[in-house]
């Protein structure tokens, strides 16, 4: 018996991206209170460990076919997802969501330029650059430097993300890859986030943990996992442009978080830099045998 990726024709990748960048936006700007009891780490190792335990019990991985090539790709997603969950937290701890969410962006925003053919990417590249400029604002002296650094090691997670997810997702059937791989990143936080969360889990703040895991990480990796599956990297980090004007939004509506003009301008151009750095497209869906941890029928596409 065989499970076949939906055709595109199905379910959209697109509306699976842009589903994907609402809910992953929505549960940072929410955690940001529960950041200040449980620390950034402490908030990541409670939503990774819920949303492991979701997968496993949804997914049922196959444990027993897996093979020793799997390890790199699945330690190698599991650690950085746990990373990059640390550091973005830690992030929007220190400046505004949306501010951090563009700095984040120029990981999609590099694999979209490795990915690309043709030297006018570079320009958007440095568009892109100038827009995180006016959205920090250096010449203030007023923005925080280790925000702007966790924002910065969270980008280097995400574009590692992208290519990771794609290979996993072209690699396991259905949502096996993160039953298998958000375990990992769940063991990762905690390294950092039990240290942190000793001493101040009450029943409260572990069921905020616990909701929070649905909006993040369940629901946005599930659909990306799914989007990618259909999309080129390209095409998927050019999309993800839209995810700094949507931090910008949910922070101001949850967080009562305002930028100024010259700040929205930087991120209406990080924006615009990211969507026209380079246009891709979706390719042929690979067929994935329901056979456990089976090899795509083809090689993965970069």
């Amino acid at each position: 018996m065989s499970e076949r990726i939906p055709r595109a024709g199905s379910v959209p990748p697109w509306t699976l991206a842009i589903g994907a960048m609402f809910s992953v936006q929505l549960g940072s700007a929410l955690s940001v209170h529960l950041i200040a009891t449980v620390g950034p780490g402490g908030i990541a190792w409670l939503r990774l460990t819920a949303g492991a335990v979701i997968f496993l019990v949804i997914a049922r991985p196959p444990l027993g076919s897996l093979h020793w090539r799997d390890a790199p790709v699945l330690l190698g997603l599991g650690i950085t997802t746990g990373l990059q969950t640390v550091a973005f937290l830690a992030a929007i701890e220190h400046i505004p969501l949306g501010t951090a969410v563009a700095i984040e962006f120029l990981g999609p925003m590099t694999v979209a330029a490795v990915h690309s053919q043709g030297r006018r990417v570079l320009f958007w590249v440095g568009a892109a650059g100038v827009g995180v400029v006016l959205v920090t604002q250096p010449w203030h002296g007023d923005i925080s430097v280790v925000g702007v650094g966790y924002a910065g090691l969270a980008a280097v997670g995400w574009a590692a993300y992208i290519l990771l997810t794609r290979r996993v997702g072209a690699r396991f059937s259905g949502i096996s890859g993160l039953a298998l791989t958000i375990p990992v990143a769940a063991c990762t936080a905690a390294i950092i986030g039990i240290p942190q969360a000793a001493g101040h889990l009450t029943l409260a703040v572990v069921a905020a943990g616990v909701g929070l895991a649905i909006l993040l990480p369940v629901v946005p990796y599930s659909f990306e996992l799914l989007a990618l599956r259909q999309m080129t990297p390209t095409a998927f980090g050019t999309l993800m442009a839209l995810e700094p004007a949507i931090g910008v939004v949910l922070g101001l509506l949850v967080l009562h978080q305002k930028l100024s003009a010259s700040q929205l301008a930087g991120v209406l151009l990080v924006v615009l830099a990211g969507a026209a750095a380079q246009r891709g497209g979706q390719h042929p869906p690979p067929v994935v045998e329901d056979t456990g941890a089976q090899p795509s029928t083809g090689p993965v596409p970069f």
